[in-house]
């Protein structure tokens, strides 16, 4: 499917800086992917203290949060499509500068409207310059067919360990020294994403005077859009930030509401985090050696069945941990097989485009997730209602993938 380019195989790792090993550029790549994805999942951790603080309803928060999964949604192809033309170590950096503004915003914002701008708008379109679909595609590019699997699945991982790291340690910001002075620490811890991102350079080199048959940005979008995988893929991601963001946001409220102590929800998000290091890395692997989407279908169909046994069990410390770490093996392992079906069905040349598109769903479903909850949660005073659609959402998710076109890898293309 569509025009034939520099993509696959032996090609693609020729973006490789001179000098630059696999080993290296791949680390550089899962540790500045668990910094952006640690620092962005302890925000669920403010809202307590914040709302407090300020006198703020839980919606109120929410809403703010949610608008920053939105823009992040919206403005992601656009960062795309920057990336695929200068390369995702500037735009990687950007983000990070954007960040530590956003951040630092956040901190000292007296009021909800202020807030909304830096965590929502700011952060919006910090987190999708510097996140992981534009890390993601800068890697895979980087690399050949055969190591991108298991390096997706690497840069996943990453990021999750980055929870489980960096939750914990802000939550330790927050007990110590208060809820602002651990909003600084996170905005000067993003500034280490820009040394990070040097290897990540993924730029297209300048054509040669050899004639090679070059599928245009438009040419890209057009057939993704008339493709009907694309729109598959495209709801199946919508639930994955649908149940991503409700979690991340308000599972530590809802352990609360459960009467449980704070650190049980810090433990929780963490937790999810270190499970899905072993998730991520078998999705990865997986992606290599199985049909991704079987693999997608059975990944969103244990996440129903997870949260199904979760809300009609008694709500302990033991069982929120033991629900956390199941549900962390399936919590980010959806990555790494959709990143590999969008090369497969539509190559690398405009991957981050692409991919963009589709992680434009997902942040568009963690909109609904996070400022859902929060209003099911004002209006009701439980999160039950919110679990039964995550349930239902999760068995649309299964279904939705049963269709995805799941080709071989496509050949190198010959020069003319």
């Amino acid at each position: 499917m569509g025009a034939t380019h520099e993509e696959e195989n032996g090609m693609a790792g020729s973006g490789r800086a001179p000098g630059v090993a696999v080993g290296v550029l791949t680390g550089c790549a899962v540790i500045c992917a668990a910094l952006a994805m640690g620092l962005r999942q302890s925000f669920g951790l403010f809202l307590a203290p914040m709302t407090a603080a300020h006198a703020w309803s839980a919606s109120g928060f929410a809403l703010a949060i949610a608008l920053q999964v939105l823009v992040n949604g919206i403005t992601q192809p656009i960062w795309g499509q920057v990336a695929d033309r200068i390369g995702g170590r500037r735009v990687i950096m950007a983000g990070a500068l954007l960040q530590l503004c956003g951040v630092l915003g956040m901190a000292l914002s007296e009021g909800l409207p202020l807030f909304t701008f830096f965590a929502g708008v700011v952060m919006g379109t910090a987190v999708s310059a510097a996140g992981m679909p534009v890390i993601m595609a800068s890697l895979t590019r980087l690399l050949p067919e055969a190591q991108r699997g298991r390096a997706t699945g690497l840069g996943t991982a990453g990021s999750s360990f980055g929870q489980f790291l960096v939750v914990p340690l802000v939550q330790f910001g927050i007990t110590g020294f208060g809820w602002q002075a651990a909003l600084v620490g996170v905005a000067l811890a993003s500034l280490l994403m820009i040394p990070l991102a040097l290897p990540l350079n993924d730029r297209p080199p300048p054509r040669a005077g050899i004639a090679v048959a070059e599928q245009s940005a438009m040419e890209a979008l057009r057939l993704a859009l008339r493709t009907p995988t694309f729109w598959y893929l495209c709801c199946g991601f919508f639930v994955c930030g649908l149940h991503v963001s409700f979690l991340a946001i308000h599972l530590p409220g809802f352990v609360a509401s459960c009467h449980l102590p704070a650190a049980v929800g810090a433990g929780a998000i963490s937790l999810i985090g270190l499970f899905n290091v072993a998730g991520s890395l078998g999705a990865g692997e997986l992606s290599s050696r199985w049909k991704r989407r079987e693999l997608l279908v059975l990944i969103y169909a244990s996440r129903g069945v997870v949260m199904t046994v979760f809300l009609l069990a008694e709500k302990t410390t033991a069982s929120v941990l033991v629900f956390s770490a199941v549900m962390g093996l399936l919590w980010l392992s959806t990555v790494p097989p959709t990143v590999a079906l969008c090369a497969r069905n539509f190559g690398t040349r405009w991957l981050a485009t692409i991919f963009g598109l589709v992680f434009l769903a997902h942040q568009v479903g963690g909109f609904a997730g996070a400022w859902l909850g929060g209003v099911i949660f004002d209006r009701t005073g439980s999160y039950d209602l919110m679990w039964v659609i995550s349930i239902l959402a999760a068995a649309f998710a299964a279904l939705v993938h049963m269709p995805v076109r799941d080709p071989a890898p496509r050949p190198a293309a010959v020069p003319a």
